[in-house]
C-alpha cells in the first residue's frame, strides 16, 4: 500500500515502520526489530484518524467508517482501561471484464486503541454507527463523595 496517496508520506515513524516491514526474512536474527504483527497494527492505527471529545458526563470518540456495516466493526474494552476499535474493510468482489483505473479507498484491517482516564466507566460504553460515522460514548464515573467528619465521643476513665 502506498501511503503517499493518503498524505502520510511525511510521517517519520511510518517511514521507519515501512522500512522494517520491507526487510527480508534473513534479518530475523535481530531481536530489536519489531514483529510483523506490531508493524501491521501500527500501520492500521496510523491510517485510522479519530476525534476525541470530553463532555461533563462522558467521553466521545468519533471515527469515520464509510461503507462499513455494524458487523464489520468491533468495539472492546481491554485491561479495564483501554478502548479498542477495530475491524476490516473488504474489497468488493470483482466482476469479469472490469479493471481498476485508480484504487484510492483503503481496504484491510483498521484499529485504534485509546487509554481511558481513571474516571471512565467502562461498564457504560455504547457505540452507534450512523451515516458512516462511528460514535463511541464512554460515561464518566461520578466523583467520589467527600466523607463527612464523624464525631467520636471521649469517655472519661
Amino acid at each position: 500500500m502506498d501511503f503517499r496517496l493518503m498524505g502520510l508520506d511525511s510521517h517519520p515513524v511510518l517511514h521507519s515502520l515501512m522500512d522494517l516491514s520491507d526487510e527480508t526474512s534473513s534479518d530475523k536474527a535481530s531481536h530489536n526489530a519489531p514483529t510483523w504483527c506490531y508493524v501491521r497494527d501500527a500501520k492500521a492505527m496510523a491510517a485510522t484518524p479519530a476525534d476525541v471529545k470530553e463532555y461533563p458526563n462522558s467521553y466521545l470518540f468519533v471515527i469515520d467508517m464509510p461503507g462499513l456495516k455494524s458487523g464489520d466493526i468491533k468495539v472492546q474494552v481491554e485491561d479495564d482501561n483501554v478502548l479498542v476499535i477495530s475491524g476490516e474493510r473488504k474489497r468488493e468482489e470483482e466482476k469479469e471484464g472490469v479493471k481498476y483505473l485508480r484504487m484510492e479507498r483503503r481496504i484491510g484491517k483498521f484499529m485504534r486503541k485509546f487509554v481511558l482516564p481513571e474516571n471512565a466507566n467502562t461498564d457504560a460504553v455504547s457505540a452507534v454507527c450512523q451515516d458512516g460515522v462511528l460514535t463511541v460514548s464512554v460515561e464518566k464515573l461520578s466523583p467520589p463523595q467527600p466523607k463527612k467528619p464523624r464525631t467520636i465521643e471521649v469517655k472519661i476513665a
